[in-house]
């Protein structure tokens, strides 16, 4: 199940820069869409929490 989720989150926040590229807007524009994807999806993360989730990704991506 944890694997679900952090798939689904990881696909969220591809998405998210996906989005970045074709759709530029402001980074607390995008952080707020991101944030308004994932609580429709019953997932709720307050701004520190989605930081250190992207960190957590970055630092993910970067190793790989």
């Amino acid at each position: 199940m944890k694997s679900v989720l952090s798939a689904f989150i990881g696909g969220a926040i591809v998405g998210g820069a996906v989005a970045l590229l074709f759709a530029p807007e402001s980074g607390e524009q995008l952080r707020e869409r991101i944030k308004q994807t994932l609580k429709k999806k019953g997932l709720d993360f307050s701004d520190v929490e989605l930081d250190d989730l992207v960190s957590r990704f970055m630092t993910q991506i970067k190793g790989k």
